[in-house]
């Protein structure tokens, strides 16, 4: 048989998206398995290291498993491996740059997780200050567009994408102002947002999982949507 994909998934996770993206960017097929972070069953922690999503079981022509964890990485492998067209640029500055770049989303990530859970308005606009100043610098790095790197869509794109679905719901609950100051950064999002791989990357009830993530963590978001 030809190599499988198995995606190890959790509905909300900006991880798991990226790798669904890079996936259905090179026309790959794979199947995905969400399970409940909060139970996580015994055969995952058994092959994820860390006990997170996502991770990508390969099987092989010879029905051996290999699983990989860690989104970077598993975008990697499915960037080496899979597919014709390419989500890296071909020069190796440019490749390292973007690996840069996609670790710099991650970085975004983190102050979002603090932006979500905090109940404590302190806490809170510092987080919503930290990913303002993060975008400040990801629009001194943006150039013409569509994308990141001009007209060819990257794994950056895969990364950045998931962090702005975040604001699709922030901005139905309150005006954080993130990117009043970044034009080119809101031209990215609008991009990302109308593209096949990217809305199909999470399901219909994303949105509502969310709200309900914010309403368990007593989120200060939601006060300031009241």
């Amino acid at each position: 048989m030809a190599q499988k994909l198995t995606l190890i998934s959790h509905k909300l996770c900006p991880y798991v998206q990226r790798a669904v993206i890079a996936l259905t960017e090179k026309g790959v097929p794979f199947e995905r398995v969400d399970i409940d972070l909060a139970n996580k069953p015994d055969w995952f922690l058994k092959i994820s290291p860390l006990g997170k999503v996502p991770v990508l079981v390969v099987t092989g022509a010879d029905g051996k498993e290999a699983a990989l964890f860690e989104s970077n990485v598993i975008c990697e492998y499915i960037e080496d491996t899979q597919g014709s067209a390419k989500l890296h640029p071909q020069d190796a500055l440019q490749r390292a740059q973007h690996r840069a770049w996609m670790e710099f989303g991650s970085t975004i990530l983190s102050e979002l997780w603090g932006l979500e859970t905090t109940g404590d308005p302190a806490t809170f606009e510092s987080k919503r200050q930290a990913v303002a100043a993060k975008f400040a610098r990801v629009e001194d790095a943006l150039g013409s567009g569509p994308f990141f790197a001009g007209e060819n869509f990257s794994l950056v794109d895969a990364v950045f994408a998931p962090i702005f679905r975040y604001f699709d719901v922030f901005d139905q609950l309150t005006d954080l102002s993130v990117f009043a100051d970044t034009p080119k950064v809101r031209a990215w999002r609008e991009e990302l947002a109308k593209r096949p791989s990217v809305r199909t990357a999470v399901g219909a009830d994303y949105p509502q999982l969310l709200h309900a993530f914010l309403v368990r963590h007593n989120a200060h978001l939601l006060k300031l949507a009241a």
